[in-house]
């Protein structure tokens, strides 16, 4: 009779056995095979064998079974996953079988990537994954923290633009079984959403093959006078800024702005504090509501009914845009950020441009929630510091607060103005300028927002008047004032046109309204111009059918508005004609007046 054992031993042997146990757990894949003919049953087991080949470590080492069963399934479904069972459409295995010998393509992928995806809903709902839970991953895959549910997240993904597949938005599982299958299958998809490529190869210890990515990020800068598509090199952008745009008069505008300003440096100059003089080679990052009809309605804003986009514009473009023409200073303050977390940041930003198609509210997702959430993804070292607001100014005193933003650098007013930390609005200098002319001609307004107040007309006969120096000060008035105007007209124009579709007289111009309006919504949606079904940044291919067709947007869009602004004046009431060639009229007055009165001091012919 055999001895029993004692204790020690058994303890010893159970202690061998659990180790060979744990040694030796694996994925084992199982297919059924009742109902096969021989021939289906190895290509069975030829594409399993290639699943579980490409599968990461960690999904290799799952201690499960799973059973593998061919099912008709309904159209547009390809498996089902359960705990230890997966479903696979018969087609594909009539499709896989079918393929030469030797094919890539479809059949090949479509087989490979169902068996894939399936097993990653598999290990994802195992104790060991949980993958789409990370927070990490919600960010990347476009679930944002909202800054006023308390850092909840919402429900709608608006990452829906440049999709490999649409049903990634249903759910965050289904985002990471779509988005695991072409990080294993797919050799581009390291250029197409670097991100998560890199992600999933930390996640899984795994880093596949990848092809050789386009150089640079692309953006599509649509008014842009040369080239709307330009590629932009990480590497050559010394710093971000947080650009606050100060508030105005305005009811939408007593918050400020939330943008960010990339100092970008001159190719012939090295990265350093020298490419902040580079200023006509900075970019401003800028979420907007893209508003294709008459006015901003208050009620669109608050139900979203507007999209909101990420712009990509000149820095010189934006600088007039808000000193200008809206009155309104630009504080530019310089982010303390590492060079990586910028390269970072602005990969985010580019994945934005080309897939974000999201909604603008006043209050929950406006410009300083969408700049809130693209530090927060972009960064992931920002994403515990606080930085939730919904308000342009709340997310600058955050940035203060929390030391990212550096608000020393306006501390000189006059050292901030020459460096470009900070832009001072237009009205400063009309105060200035109308200053001197008062002085000069005594003119009974009180201010330079009352001179330019008044009519042309009344204007005239002071500027015929004026002085050498007094001239110069006017005829700056004067060019703003006309800039009032133009923008006045094409308010009325759109109103009167887009809004009234009854008077018989108005149908070239809603006919050119529209057009110009049609063009601007292509070229505020980069991903709507890309040819083909590609995904993610556009790469080589994609972006020489992209820039072709992105010019000839652009020039025709620059060319309706020429055409739109020269009919446009037959179209406005008489007092608003009147009123902009009374303006055109002034400014051809002091400038020949300025001429006759410098050659007569003896100066040199302007």
């Amino acid at each position: 009779m055999r001895r029993k054992p004692r204790p020690a031993a058994l303890w010893a042997a159970s202690c061998l056995l659990a180790c060979a146990g744990s040694a030796q757990a694996e994925l084992q894949l199982q297919p059924d095979v009742a109902g096969l003919t021989p021939a289906e049953a190895a290509a069975t087991e030829r594409l399993l064998d290639d699943a579980m080949r490409r599968l990461p470590p960690a999904i290799q080492a799952l201690d499960r079974r799973i059973d593998v069963l061919w099912r008709d399934l309904p159209a547009q479904v390809h498996g089902r996953a359960r705990s230890h069972r997966i479903l696979l459409d018969r087609a594909l295995l009539d499709a896989w079988i079918a393929r030469p010998a030797g094919d890539d393509g479809t059949a090949t992928r479509a087989a490979l990537a169902a068996t894939i995806h399936e097993l990653a809903h598999v290990y994802d709902r195992s104790a060991q994954g949980r993958v789409s839970r990370d927070p990490r991953l919600l960010d990347l895959a476009g679930w944002q923290v909202s800054p006023i549910r308390f850092g909840l997240r919402g429900s709608r993904n608006g990452f829906s633009d440049r999709s490999p597949d649409p049903y990634e938005l249903h759910s965050p599982a289904e985002f990471v079984a779509v988005n695991l299958e072409h990080f294993l299958l797919d050799a581009d998809y390291a250029c197409r959403r670097p991100d998560l490529y890199r992600y999933f190869a930390e996640r899984f210890s795994t880093t596949p093959p990848s092809a050789a990515c386009a150089p640079g990020l692309p953006f599509l800068q649509a008014d842009a006078s040369g080239a709307p598509l330009q590629a932009l090199d990480p590497k050559r952008v010394y710093a971000v800024d947080y650009l606050f745009a100060e508030d105005n008069a305005q009811a939408m505008s007593r918050w400020g702005h939330s943008m960010l300003r990339l100092v970008v440096c001159a190719p012939d100059r090295p990265p350093g504090p020298d490419c902040r003089l580079d200023l006509q080679y900075h970019r401003v990052l800028s979420f907007r509501a893209f508003v294709d009809d008459v006015q901003i309605s208050s009620w669109r804003g608050l139900t979203g009914s507007y999209p909101s986009r990420l712009f990509v514009l000149p820095l010189d473009q934006v600088v007039d845009e808000y000193t200008k023409v809206e009155l309104r200073g630009l504080r530019s303050l310089p982010l303390r950020l590492r060079q990586d977390e910028i390269a970072a940041l602005l990969e985010r930003a580019a994945r934005l441009h080309w897939s974000y198609d999201g909604r603008y509210y006043f209050l929950g997702n406006n410009c300083a929630v969408e700049t809130f959430k693209l530090l927060h993804d972009g960064v992931p070292r920002l994403a515990d510091a606080g930085l939730a607001s919904i308000t342009p100014t709340g997310l600058l005193k955050r940035l203060q607060r929390a030391r990212i933003a550096d608000a020393s650098v306006l501390d000189d007013p006059q050292e901030a103005r020459r460096l470009g930390y900070y832009f001072e609005p237009m009205s400063a200098r009309y105060e200035a300028m109308y200053a001197v002319a008062r002085q000069a001609l005594r003119l009974p307004q009180a201010d330079a927002q009352a001179w330019l107040d008044s009519a042309p007309s009344e204007r005239r006969p002071w500027l015929q008047r004026a002085d050498l120096r007094a001239s110069a000060a006017l005829l700056l008035l004067e060019e703003a004032s006309l800039r009032r105007q133009e923008l006045a007209a094409r308010d009325e124009l759109k109103r009167r046109f887009l809004g009234d579709r009854s008077a018989p007289e108005s149908e070239d111009a809603v006919a050119g309204l529209q057009d110009l309006l049609r063009l601007e919504g292509l070229l505020s949606r980069p991903a709507a111009l890309v040819p083909g079904d590609g995904y993610g940044l556009p790469q080589a291919q994609e972006r020489e059918a992209l820039a072709q067709a992105s010019a000839g947007y652009a020039s025709e869009w620059r060319q309706r508005g020429e055409d739109l602004r020269a009919e446009a004046r037959r179209w406005l009431p008489p007092s608003r004609r009147q009123a902009l060639s009374d303006a055109e009229a002034n400014i051809e007055l002091l400038g020949e007046r300025l001429r006759r009165l410098h050659r007569e001091r003896g100066g040199l012919r302007l």
